[in-house]
C-alpha cells in the first residue's frame, strides 16, 4: 500500500483508484478509507478517486497532534504526491471538518460535507458530560454507545461492516476532541470562522437529519455560498444508505456548480 509521508514525518496511507477528474474521499472519527467502500463503484466513473487514511485512523501513523489543520496539511501532502489539482472534496463526519479546513487553504473544485455541523456548540453539550468515561477505562463502552446512535437505519449488514473497520485509539480521539473539551463555545466559534476564512468554492452540506434553522443562518454566515441539504431520518450515513443517490447528487453539485 502506498504512503505519503508528510513534511511533518508522518505516514499517510492512501489508494488511487479509476482515471478522471480528482475526487478525494476522507472518512469520519475512527473509521478509514474502506468505509467508502460502497459508494466507490458509483463515483469510479469519470472519475480518479483518491481515498486515504488520516492520521491516527486506518494504516496510518498515530502523531503527537491530531488537530485539524495538520489533517488538512496530511491530505494536502497526498494531494500533492499525487498530483491531484483543483480537486472536489468529499469528507464524512470528522472527515467533513477536514475538508471544509482543506478547502480553506488550497484550491478545491467543490466541497461536499457529509453530515458534519461545522458549528460545534451542540456536540460540546452532548460530549462534555461523557467526558470523565472518555478519558478512563470506559473509553470504549462509550465509543461503541456513541457510533450504535449514530447507525440510526443503517442495515444491519453495513452497521456490522462500519463496525468492523473502526478502531478507536484513546489517546487519538482525545487529541481531537480537546478542543471541544477546553474551549468555550465563543472561543470554539471563533476557531472554526478562522480556520474556514478563505474557503471561495462552492459548499454542499449534506445532512442524515435536519440541523435546525439557527444551524443553516449560522452556515450561509459563515458560507454565504453553502447550500444546506437533509436526506431525512438518515442519520449520520446518508451516503451510505443510498451509495447510488449520494454519487448522483456529488456529480450533479459538481456540474451545476
Amino acid at each position: 500500500m502506498p504512503f505519503t509521508t508528510t513534511p511533518s514525518g508522518i505516514r499517510i496511507d492512501h489508494e488511487v483508484v479509476g482515471e478522471g477528474d480528482d475526487l478525494v474521499l476522507v472518512h469520519g472519527i475512527t473509521e478509514s478509507k474502506q468505509t467508502w467502500d460502497p459508494v466507490l463503484p458509483h463515483l469510479a466513473e469519470g472519475h480518479r478517486l483518491i481515498l486515504l487514511d488520516l492520521r491516527g485512523h486506518g494504516q496510518s501513523d498515530v502523531a503527537d497532534v491530531h488537530d485539524l489543520e495538520s489533517m488538512a496539511a496530511d491530505v494536502k501532502a497526498v494531494l500533492d504526491e499525487v498530483g491531484a489539482e483543483n480537486p472536489v472534496v468529499v469528507g464524512h463526519s470528522l472527515g467533513g471538518m477536514v475538508v471544509s479546513v482543506l478547502a480553506a487553504i488550497t484550491p478545491v473544485r467543490a466541497v461536499v460535507n457529509v453530515d458534519q455541523p461545522l458549528a460545534l456548540a451542540g456536540f460540546k453539550d452532548a460530549l462534555t458530560p461523557l467526558e470523565p468515561m472518555l478519558r478512563g477505562d470506559a473509553f470504549a463502552q462509550v465509543m461503541a454507545g456513541m457510533f450504535d446512535g449514530y447507525a440510526g437505519p443503517l442495515p444491519e449488514e453495513e452497521k456490522a461492516r462500519v463496525g468492523a473497520l473502526r478502531t478507536p485509539v484513546q489517546q487519538v480521539v482525545l487529541d481531537i476532541w480537546s478542543p471541544v473539551f477546553d474551549q468555550t463555545v465563543e472561543e470554539l466559534d471563533a476557531l472554526v470562522r478562522d480556520m474556514l476564512d478563505g474557503l471561495e468554492a462552492p459548499y454542499l452540506a449534506l445532512h442524515g437529519d435536519d440541523p435546525g434553522p439557527e444551524y443553516r443562518a449560522w452556515l450561509t454566515d459563515v458560507i454565504p455560498q453553502a447550500e444546506l441539504e437533509v436526506w431525512d431520518g438518515m442519520a449520520h450515513y446518508p451516503h451510505l444508505m443510498e451509495p447510488a443517490r449520494f454519487a448522483e447528487r456529488v456529480r450533479s453539485f459538481v456540474n451545476d456548480s
